[in-house]
């Protein structure tokens, strides 16, 4: 392998020398007041209660068009909305809008390092959740948004146009996800699980909501 892994065995400085290098790859000071999931609750990780979310996009070509998806990560309920222009100000407002009639069931939301996201503190104030970044190129950290977004790719392949993608279209493969069987939550569905947790007022929402 070019490189190879030699680096693991450096001491200390060295090896903080190689993250800020990814850092700087991934383009990490564009996202303002940036906190790093190291500073993540640790119950997160555990699933045991509704409330923390994953966010990501999913993009034609460069950025040309695309979806902004949120996944909560015990019950795997989905959220997403179409951005016919990647900006970080339009993602935030999408963002918005599918979280806010939820905010009771949103706590943290964990994201992506893409420069969309760099709005992220707008949302965090709108839905009073805390916000967090994954460490560079380890999209294994947002697990449960990965394998869903690898869902959607089954309804919208690589090379689909948003654009052309309407929100009615965009609804019924939502609802098709969160009313899917999971064996993982016992062959209950993402609905089910989400809807059956949150509060009266929650369920009202229904099993889908695009903004």
């Amino acid at each position: 392998m070019r490189g190879g892994n030699l680096w693991k065995a450096l001491r200390l400085p060295q090896r903080r020398c190689y993250h800020r290098h990814l850092a700087r790859r991934a383009g990490l000071g564009k996202i303002p007041h940036r906190v790093g999931i190291e500073h993540r609750p640790a119950e997160v990780e555990d699933r045991l209660y509704i409330g923390h979310w994953e966010g990501d996009p999913i993009l034609k070509g460069h950025k040309a068009s695309g979806l902004v998806t949120l996944v909560e990560r015990r019950s795997g309920y989905l959220l997403a909305a179409r951005l016919p222009h990647i900006t970080a100000r339009g993602t935030a407002k999408a963002m918005t809008r599918l979280l806010k009639p939820r905010r009771g069931a949103v706590k943290s939301i964990t994201l992506d390092n893409g420069s969309e996201f760099a709005d992220h503190r707008q949302v965090a104030q709108a839905v009073s959740a805390d916000t967090y970044f994954c460490d560079p190129y380890r999209s294994s950290q947002r697990g449960t948004n990965e394998n869903t977004d690898g869902l959607i790719r089954q309804y919208f392949p690589k090379g689909t146009d948003f654009r052309r993608v309407s929100d009615a279209e965009l609804r019924r493969v939502v609802e098709k996800l969160n009313n899917r069987p999971r064996k993982r939550l016992g062959y209950r569905t993402p609905a089910q699980v989400f809807l059956g947790e949150c509060s009266g007022a929650l369920k009202t929402a229904g099993a889908a909501f695009i903004g």
